[in-house]
């Protein structure tokens, strides 16, 4: 009896699962399927494209008379590159004070961190405008400054999952190293960094994805600046109503080249995350 129900169970749970899995995939396929639709316009009346073509890709990246998506490329790229270094070096510094140091205010540092994160970060844009302005940063190619700055600065307030993992690495491990003549950053570097690599992973992925797929900030900073925008900025851009009969199938193809980068991070880090969590020591 128990068996049989066990089944029904595991049959239900699946037959769920699998509902979930086609709800999530649908949206993808179907921006795929678009990115190769050879009929132009948003509206159609049959789910599956009538005529495939490549030509949505080669416009994306050879039209640049209206709307230059490589140099929106571009410059997200950059910008979501440095922004990674600097964000993951801020968190994983904050986090490993946090964890392993004690000093005057760390508590009601840690309770304003948490209260400030509990705000989204768009409603200071307006003032943040206005610094920025008044440093001069928001004119031409310093667009791209300011935008490193505002994605990265602030990094060191989302310390609360990194200093969690810190908190599960022993503290005897440490203590060893400083009992051998270790200094705190040797400890931090030889010591704590190689049995991180979960946490960094997870750092570098949030920390690259959070400038290239932000498109407010972008928006405030880059104003009618065209030549500084980020790739969130041109696909809003392909679905104005004086672009969208034309540029509607780039716009899913231009969704399909910003999930590459994406994905190729992860697949390059995906082995370090999962020898971090096999080789890793817990207390």
């Amino acid at each position: 009896m128990n068996s049989a129900r066990k089944k029904v169970t595991n049959v239900i749970v699946h037959i769920l699962l699998a509902i979930l899995a086609f709800i999530w995939v649908l949206p993808v396929f179907w921006v795929i399927l678009t990115s190769f639709r050879g009929e132009k316009g948003s509206y159609v009346s049959t789910f599956f494209p009538k005529t495939y073509t490549l030509n949505n890709y080669v416009k994306l990246f050879t039209d640049t008379s209206i709307l230059d998506f490589p140099k929106m490329f571009m410059n997200t790229f950059i910008i979501a590159i440095f922004t990674c270094i600097i964000s993951t070096v801020f968190v994983l510094s904050v986090s490993y004070c946090m964890s392993r140091m004690r000093f005057k205010m760390r508590k009601p540092y840690m309770n304003i961190a948490m209260i400030l994160g509990l705000f989204p970060s768009f409603m200071s844009m307006i003032a943040v405008y206005y610094i920025l302005k008044a440093l001069n940063l928001v004119n031409g190619s310093m667009i791209r400054l300011a935008l490193i700055i505002v994605f990265s600065a602030g990094s060191g307030v989302g310390f609360y999952v990194a200093k969690g993992f810190f908190d599960t690495i022993p503290k005897a491990l440490d203590e060893a190293a400083i009992i051998d003549g270790a200094t705190k950053w040797q400890t931090f570097t030889k010591i704590t960094i190689p049995l991180s690599k979960p946490i960094i992973v997870y750092t570098v992925l949030t920390s690259f994805m959070a400038p290239w797929l932000d498109f407010i900030f972008a928006k405030v900073i880059c104003r009618a600046d065209a030549t500084q925008y980020t790739v969130s900025i041109g696909l809003w851009k392909m679905l104005e109503k004086e672009y969208i009969d034309s540029w509607y199938t780039c716009f899913a193809a231009g969704a399909v080249v910003v999930s590459v980068p994406i994905a190729i991070l992860f697949l390059i880090t995906q082995k370090f995350y999962v020898e971090g969590m096999s080789g890793a020591v817990k207390g």
